[in-house]
């Protein structure tokens, strides 16, 4: 795990460049959490990330009562690569949606792709609250890169232009009628490559769905076990099976 993260501290992401000595006004949210909500002083520290200059610590200015500025001090943490786990999923209910976003970064995706599907329940996605999840979830647990937040497609689209977009990533797909032993040797032979993950929705793949997917060579099936999960679930529960057979885990 390398140099312990210190969690006590605020984490504040921030879109601005990241340089030592100058300052970055904070928007109105920010300097009322940490002026009116947290009651920080002159000179308490904050550490700041962009998912580009890495972790800096920061000491704050007040320049009122409800605004404050930023002043960057120095770099704790270079900024390291992104993680590379793809996550596509069909949209949820919020709350259910807004925990599987928050988990997937915290689980280690570097990528979502909302996918519809013929028993998607939700049609339309609110894109600026998934973005805000994203951060958050990066901002608590540490994470320097927020993941990337890619426009909602079809399923067939999907398909279609993976080739083209993704020549070299497998696409892993969970798969109920899958056997759990024959899922996990076809794990073992993706070591190495980059991947995704495919979860559906609630109501599961139609058939011909499932026969679209398993008729592409990029597309290995997956067993998540016995037990009938809750989509959100599924998200986690896979990407914890990938990440210990496979992924960064180990």
């Amino acid at each position: 795990m390398g140099e312990r993260y210190d969690f006590r501290t605020k984490r504040l992401h921030m879109a601005e460049d990241l340089v030592a000595d100058v300052a970055i006004e904070a928007d109105r949210a920010q300097s009322n959490y940490l002026l009116n909500v947290l009651r920080l002083k002159a000179g308490d520290p904050v550490l700041l990330f962009n998912g580009r200059d890495g972790e800096w610590r920061a000491n704050i200015q007040p320049t009122g009562r409800k605004a404050c500025l930023l002043v960057p001090r120095d770099q704790l943490r270079p900024q390291p690569q992104p993680y590379d786990l793809m996550l596509c999923f069909a949209p949820l209910k919020q709350a259910r949606l807004d925990y599987m976003v928050q988990k997937a970064v915290e689980m280690g995706a570097g990528q979502l792709q909302p996918v519809i599907t013929r028993y998607t329940q939700v049609q339309k996605l609110n894109s600026d609250r998934m973005a805000a999840n994203l951060v958050e979830a990066a901002e608590q647990c540490g994470i320097l890169s927020v993941p990337t937040l890619d426009e909602l497609v079809t399923l067939e689209t999907l398909l279609e232009n993976w080739a083209s977009e993704h020549p070299d990533r497998a696409l892993i797909f969970c798969d109920e009628l899958v056997e759990g032993s024959d899922g996990l040797k076809a794990l073992q032979s993706l070591e190495g490559r980059p991947l995704a993950i495919l979860i559906g929705p609630e109501g599961g793949f139609t058939e011909e769905e499932r026969q679209l997917l398993v008729s592409k060579p990029f597309v290995h099936a997956l067993s998540l076990g016995p037990r009938i999960l809750r989509a959100d679930t599924a998200a986690v529960a896979a990407m914890a099976i990938i990440q210990a057979f496979i992924g960064d885990y180990r």
